[in-house]
């Protein structure tokens, strides 16, 4: 056996089994040995007193490149996944003009993030009315899923589906053993423009609109075959995990995400903060919040995604007095881990197992990257957080990567902070600075797909 290029000492592991105090050997970017007796050759990272995590797969998140990479792009999103110990990211179809909905449009979106991307990388393809003829294609060129609306997306060039689409959509993906990752808000519950503050828009939104949404999801799936399966994004009620939950006890193959800034911030706090907290579905009142904290402790949560969705500042700003003017989605790449730290182990008892588990494993596993990805184990790519558990400190201006230096977590104080990254052995994060290279991601393809 080949003698390690890196070698990582002293840290608690959160392996598949546990945690536990061992040491990590790196070979070729791989994980060759883990062991109290690794061998001491090559580089070796002291981590006594930090946490080693698997490092994060994020399955939602928009760089918005190419076309409009001002609002973000792959080398200040990637930084900011860096920054935040995500070892790799599954980015979105939308928001890049022209999006994701055809093979060359994906080809494209590759090449581009290929040159400017500091972590491992894939990408979704989209569904829409117009591109049914496509997703076959777009499945064998790698995309890890297709991504389809149920409300208005807000990109013109991105149309939500109907019921009859959405069912076409479900079936040709179930022949293809691919997955339907749906935005589940039903477009005829949504108020029309409102008041101008930010519990307008909380209203505007209710969760009954997710619950009715995710209804006719289930009810669109029936008739796909067996094989179908869905992924509902950001669920920011308990209502509607409960749909997935009770479904998927029935023997759907249904999953369901949720962010960390559900997690994170109430109602109250969007009033206090303002546009860098407007999203959809919104956020929800403290009683909501617990009770989502209630059901990631109880498992019932499959994955944690950020959904990082930056904008120009500008279009931030256009919300100040009218929150309706203002673009809709957080910047969140760099918070999953501290909220989860600190929100979660620190004040709610939350396990760096569950931990590990909702942040990498169950992500690589449910999109086709496990057991290349998603857990420390001998023959896995070298991914890693690691993380002080206990370093308090806030979230500075000059820490945040995002391209428009805007996000609702800045001045939030946490207890939990990735302190290095490491992406295939390599580290791109340490000492407080990004420290990789563009280009040094790599694009990762689910099993099956044939490459163009």
């Amino acid at each position: 056996m080949s003698p390690p290029d890196l070698v990582i000492r002293g840290g608690i592991v959160v392996l598949p089994t546990g945690q536990r105090p061992v040491d990590i050997a790196v070979t070729n970017g791989v994980i060759s040995a883990i062991g109290s007796e690794v061998r001491d050759e090559g580089e070796s990272i002291d981590a006594t007193g930090l946490v080693v995590l698997p490092g994060v797969v994020d399955a939602h998140v928009h760089f918005n490149e190419p076309g409009r990479a001002n609002w973000e792009g792959w080398e200040a999103g990637t930084r900011g996944a860096a920054a935040g110990g995500v070892t790799t990211v599954l980015e979105m179809p939308l928001n890049a003009h022209p999006p994701t909905t055809t093979p060359a449009a994906f080809d494209e979106k590759v090449a581009v993030a290929s040159q400017k991307a500091f972590v491992d990388f894939g990408l979704w393809g989209g569904l829409v009315p117009e591109n049914l003829g496509d997703l076959e294609a777009l499945h064998h060129r790698g995309v890890v899923g297709f991504k389809a609306f149920m409300s208005d997306s807000g990109i013109d060039d991105f149309h939500r589906v109907s019921d009859g689409v959405l069912a076409i959509g479900l079936k040709t993906a179930a022949r293809l053993n691919a997955i339907v990752g749906v935005h589940a808000e039903s477009q005829e519950l949504l108020a029309p423009h409102g008041a101008p503050n930010p519990l307008a828009w909380c209203r505007a939104r209710p969760a009954a609109a997710e619950v009715a949404a995710i209804r006719r999801l289930l009810v669109c799936m029936r008739g796909a075959g067996k094989s179908v399966r869905a992924h509902v994004v950001h669920v920011s009620c308990v209502e509607g995990l409960a749909e997935v939950n009770e479904a998927r006890r029935k023997g759907v193959a249904i999953t369901a995400e949720t962010c960390p800034h559900y997690l994170a911030f109430t109602e109250e706090d969007f009033e206090r903060i303002g546009p860098p907290l407007k999203c959809a579905p919104p956020i929800r009142d403290a009683a909501t919040r617990e009770a989502l904290w209630d059901e990631v402790l109880a498992g019932r949560v499959d994955l944690i995604a950020s959904d990082h969705s930056p904008c120009p500042a500008a279009d931030k700003h256009k919300g100040e007095h009218d929150i309706w003017q203002a673009w809709g989605g957080v910047a969140g790449i760099q918070a999953t881990l501290p909220v989860l730290l600190t929100d979660g182990f620190h004040d709610r008892g939350l396990s760096f197992e569950r931990i590990a588990h909702m942040t990498a494993t169950a992500p690589a596993q449910l999109f086709g990257f496990s057991p290349r990805k998603g857990a420390i184990a001998v023959g896995a790519d070298a991914d890693f957080a690691l993380v002080d558990p206990g370093q308090r400190w806030t979230f500075a201006p000059e820490q945040l990567q995002t391209r428009s230096g805007v996000s609702a977590y800045l001045g939030r104080a946490f207890t939990g902070r990735v302190v290095r990254t490491i992406v295939r052995g390599k580290t791109v994060f340490g000492d407080g600075q990004v420290i990789g290279r563009p280009g040094g991601g790599q694009f990762v393809r689910p099993p099956g797909a044939r490459p163009h």
